[in-house]
């Protein structure tokens, strides 16, 4: 059971991410979201900006060691996703970037979004 809870902490983490990044799309659909996006945007960006280790992963250690299965050291990121997409070793210099380019990317789609829906953007 636990190491069910510890995947399924792993999956919640990469929604969060994935809705920190493209959430802002939703917006054009569910403009109240913007409440729940804007929030999550920041939260994302100051992990990254001050090396913060996201509550999430202490507690999928945890999970996984109450499994009896090796946990990992670091962050979510640094474990899953930086083999993946990022060269070895997350530098705060790339944390940095990360989250630069998070927030740059969700203030384009913010002002796609309001040049799309909004009458005085239109003129």
């Amino acid at each position: 059971m636990h190491l069910l809870l510890a995947e399924l902490i792993v999956i919640l983490h990469l929604l969060f991410i994935v809705f920190a990044m493209f959430g802002g799309l939703l917006v054009i659909k569910w403009p109240r979201l913007v409440w729940l996006h804007i929030p999550v945007v920041a939260w994302g960006a100051l992990t990254e900006f001050l090396g913060l280790i996201c509550p999430l992963t202490p507690l999928e250690i945890w999970l996984r060691q109450q499994a009896g299965v090796d946990s990992y050291q670091g962050g979510f990121i640094s474990h899953y996703l930086v083999p993946l997409i990022y060269p070895p070793g997350l530098t705060p210099g790339t944390q940095w970037l990360l989250g630069g380019g998070l927030v740059l990317f969700n203030i384009l789609i913010y002002a796609w979004v309001y040049r799309r829906g909004h009458p005085r953007a239109k003129k």
